[in-house]
């Protein structure tokens, strides 16, 4: 389809240097620098799809999340199968978010798409986070410091980041106090549908939900403190040889240190930790450490950004977030919410 652009499946190598001592030097750096350290995962995944739209519609339409290779993944071996009369890859263009994009028009019977890809995944660790940082530009980083729809940044979320930053004039300082604070005061809450729907000026109040919800509670109050901040959708590989991940999505959290780059955490997996292992936060303390700055291998990064409009546009109304399937028969929604767990698909993996 016109104007499309298709995820690469491919990556390079450098050429080695030519200089024998430069190449020791660096063999000894490596050792204690490379990624070779960190954690990996492979996997293959399969979205399966039987489309649960009406028979006479005209015209249905399918949006899938489609993940990148990026420094901490490599997606290969994409492969499409189905019977859309056609089907594209595309990047909306304010996050850049990719979506394998199918249509059937006037199909009768069945409307089936197969979307398989595999993935390695690396642990990612940013933890030599600098205690002095320079002046950054906050124009550079409008989007990461906007609000949205359910999170307007004015009280009572404005008020309760300048009680938890106060004194602090860092970014790691503040990005420390609300990351102590999330994981101290939230909690998650088992019978929230899905990730949650992230409406932070109801959650700064309620403080339970899942990893949307306490994610977004925490972008947000970090944006309010004038930290860059932004929810990164995906799904998680679950552990084992082979299985379902139709319900495995995950998010977490980055947030900009000037001078560093970006730095992850994620708060709602000690959260999650703390209620499904019946632990106290003194013994979650090592997972407490390690989730400001880390996260693990098994985790496939999808997209950042809220309020959506999908690339082609949908009909419906924007999407709070994109990390389920999303789809639309002659204009109207399919999805009964933002999951869609009744328009027919599922998910599955295996390890290579």
């Amino acid at each position: 389809m016109d104007g499309s652009k298709y995820a690469s499946a491919s990556f390079s190598v450098r050429p080695a240097g030519i200089l024998a001592l430069l190449l020791i030097a660096l063999a000894f750096v490596a050792a204690f620098v490379t990624p070779a350290a960190a954690k990996e995962r492979r996997a293959e995944v399969t979205y399966s799809v039987n489309l649960n739209a009406p028979e006479v519609a005209k015209h249905a339409r399918l949006w899938i999340p489609y993940p990148m290779s990026d420094e901490n993944q490599e997606i290969t071996d994409v492969v499409v199968t189905g019977n859309p009369t056609a089907w594209g890859v595309y990047e909306e263009g304010v996050f850049g978010n990719a979506a394998l994009y199918a249509e059937w028009k006037d199909t009768m019977g069945p409307r089936t798409l197969t979307y398989s890809f595999k993935v390695l995944r690396r642990e990612r660790v940013t933890k030599d986070i600098p205690a002095s940082e320079h002046p950054f530009s906050k124009s550079e980083f409008r989007k990461e410091l906007a609000p949205t729809r359910l999170a307007d940044l004015k009280d009572p979320e404005r008020e309760l980041a300048e009680k938890i930053t106060a004194g602090r004039k860092t970014n790691r300082e503040k990005a420390f106090a609300i990351y102590d604070w999330t994981v101290e005061n939230m909690f998650r809450d088992p019978n929230t549908k899905g990730c949650g729907l992230g409406d932070v000026d109801t959650l700064v109040r309620s403080l339970g939900g899942k990893c949307g919800d306490i994610h977004s509670v925490y972008t947000a109050l970090a944006r309010a403190s004038g930290v860059p901040a932004r929810e990164v959708w995906g799904i998680r590989i679950p552990s084992g040889k082979a299985g379902d991940m139709t319900k495995a999505q995950h998010c977490w959290v980055e947030w900009y240190s000037p001078g560093y780059g970006w730095v992850v955490v994620d708060p709602a997996d000690v959260r999650k930790a703390i209620l499904e292992k019946k632990i106290t936060l003194e013994q979650a303390k090592p997972l407490r450490e390690y989730y400001f700055g880390a996260v693990d291998e098994s985790r496939i990064a999808i997209g950042t950004g809220r309020d959506l409009i999908l690339n082609p546009p949908q009909s419906g109304e924007p999407l709070n977030y994109f990390m389920y399937p999303y789809a639309e028969a002659d204009g109207k929604p399919l999805n009964e919410d933002l999951y869609g767990f009744n328009i027919g698909y599922t998910i599955r993996y295996r390890e290579p």
